[in-house]
């Protein structure tokens, strides 16, 4: 058998082709090549796609040897609804394996010609306990992905709770601080208000002497125009002959003296 150096890939499928019925196809895929392992519960085929026959296969539809391999893999690895599969005799005890897909808008067809196995009931073993190797270790997966689901949960619940105790407890913290910067609060207003007020008060008691001397300072004496004319007579008293000097007595001093 070849051996292309790849590390093979494994797959299983159960096929209900037209006209036949059910059957399991086992493929072991490599980089260049493929084997393929089929049987019916009864009679088995095998399949050896060697490196020259992908090459010269992949060569016919202008694709890359990779691109063919994994294409082939992905169509006999999983069943999809919209190919239409075919497993119809070829003739001497061979089966022909088809299937259908489409590229760029074109249906296409694969077509690989299978032989009888050389013992078929080995064959028909060798694809049963990959199966049952299969669904013990997909059983093993979901036990331990069910397990990890199961620690995850209980992770999770204790996460939530932490984060509600966690919640609460900042509520908590919140609505205490509050309460204090509330009553902080409402002491400094009255203790704003109390300043208030004595500033009032004493504003009040420094305007009030003020005002009252400004009102004194504006206060004239009312004197009627009778009192007017004493003070006048009394500032200004009327001139007598002693205070007047007689012109006329200067005037004779003169005139002796001359």
């Amino acid at each position: 058998m070849e051996d292309d150096g790849s590390v093979p890939r494994h797959s299983c499928l159960k096929l209900e082709p037209r006209e036949s019925q059910p059957i399991f196809v086992k493929g072991t895929w490599f980089d260049s090549r493929f084997d393929l392992s089929i049987t019916d519960g009864l009679n088995a085929w095998v399949c050896h796609a060697s490196e020259d026959a992908v090459r010269d296969r992949a060569a016919q539809w202008d694709q890359p040897v990779s691109e063919y391999v994994s294409l082939a893999e992905l169509y006999l690895g999983f069943q999809h609804s919209d190919s239409v599969y075919g497993f119809t005799d070829a003739g001497d005890g061979h089966k022909r394996l088809s299937w259908t897909f489409e590229k760029e808008g074109t249906k296409l067809e694969w077509r690989w010609k299978c032989q009888p196995s050389p013992n078929s009931k080995e064959t028909t073993a060798a694809v049963l306990d990959f199966l049952m190797d299969a669904n013990v270790g997909l059983s093993e997966e979901v036990v331990r992905k069910t397990q990890s689901f199961e620690r995850l949960k209980v992770e999770a619940e204790k996460c939530l709770t932490q984060s509600e105790k966690i919640a609460n407890e900042k509520m908590e913290f919140e609505t205490a601080v509050y309460a204090k910067f509330l009553g902080v609060l409402n002491s400094k207003k009255a203790k704003l208000r109390e300043l208030r007020d004595k500033l009032s008060k004493r504003e009040a008691a420094g305007k009030l002497p003020q005002e009252q001397e400004e009102s004194t300072d504006k206060t004239e004496t009312y004197v009627s125009d009778d009192e007017n004319s004493e003070v006048e007579s009394l500032k200004d008293p009327p001139a007598t002959s002693k205070d007047i000097p007689s012109s006329r007595s200067r005037g004779r001093k003169r005139a002796l003296e001359k």
